[in-house]
């Protein structure tokens, strides 16, 4: 009989928690390497496909990135009566990218990535994240703190697209999930403009920074929408806000979410739709008492932490 013992296998190990930990099965590793900023990996897995890993973290993977892709994007693109100017924040996969591009109304995407290392690696492994939308002639690419390149903007965007790394404590993206730096969002907004963040873990067990992130926007905005989303390959729920003054997702109804993707998106989603919508807003019991009792809000004096 084949012997199945897992320590027989290369295995990567997702600290989740440090009461956590995730293997994933290696089946090849296609990119291993050292940038100014992180560690850079793209491995085969047996559950996921292609996965891109940064410092020790997944960031997405080919099975399912759709989702994760989808639920950033399209409830705020779709919100704004009319997304014509864009700023991404991160995203190096692409994929992001991707899916503002697939809006009919958009003129013009600007994407500024700290790690040029990071997209040239996705830009030569990950192919089905990106699709070439790096070479979109209404794409705008530039290497730079996000949060610096925004205090010297003179522009201004109709939609502002958050996408950054987790915050380790020694990773790049530490200060781009505080009040500051969300205040310096705000007023690179158009009056009519909304913002979606990646805002980490929403599971039972890890949804501290989450809430923390939601509380924080609270300060800034008048309008915060938390949601959440299942990405299997981050094994729990994840969490999503989308921000605004004005603009407000969850008034809009199933049925006016699908007339305005068949007239405002190019090509059919395989996640995202009306009822997926409602059911991105509708969070359980627990979550909604702990985000009604958080009061944490993280400052570039006391930043967040993912372990």
């Amino acid at each position: 009989m084949k012997d199945k013992d897992p320590d027989k296998h290369k295995w990567f190990h997702d600290y989740i928690s440090p009461n956590l930990t995730v293997l994933y099965n290696i089946e090849r590793v296609i990119y291993s390497g050292q940038s100014e900023f992180q560690s850079i990996e793209v491995i085969n897995t047996g559950s996921f496909g292609t996965c891109l890993v940064l410092d020790g973290k997944i960031q997405s993977s080919e099975s399912d990135e759709f989702v994760y892709h989808e639920a950033l994007v399209h409830p705020i693109m779709l919100t704004h009566p009319r997304p014509e100017k864009i700023f991404i924040a991160g995203g190096g996969e692409g994929a992001t990218l991707r899916e503002v591009l697939r809006h009919k109304s958009v003129k013009k995407v600007t994407m500024v990535d700290l790690d040029k290392e990071v997209v040239d690696i996705c830009r030569r492994f990950l192919h089905s994240f990106h699709q070439n939308s790096f070479d979109d002639p209404r794409v705008e690419l530039h290497f730079a703190d996000a949060r610096e390149y925004l205090k010297k903007c003179p522009d201004k965007f109709d939609v502002i697209v958050i996408d950054l790394a987790d915050p380790l404590a020694e990773g790049p993206a530490r200060f781009l999930y505080t009040q500051e730096f969300y205040q310096i969002v705000k007023q690179r907004l158009e009056p009519d403009g909304i913002i979606s963040v990646q805002a980490e873990s929403a599971t039972w067990a890890d949804s501290q920074n989450f809430a923390a992130i939601v509380n924080t926007l609270r300060t800034v905005f008048a309008t915060v929408r938390p949601y959440q989303v299942h990405v299997p390959s981050f094994t729990s729920l994840w969490g999503f806000i989308s921000a605004s003054d004005n603009l407000d997702p969850t008034k809009l109804v199933p049925g006016e979410i699908d007339a305005r993707i068949r007239a405002r998106i190019s090509k059919e989603l395989k996640s995202y739709d009306g009822l997926t919508h409602e059911a991105m807003f509708t969070l359980p019991k627990h979550i909604r008492q702990q985000l009604a009792t958080t009061r944490k809000i993280t400052t570039d004096r006391e930043p967040i932490s993912a372990y």
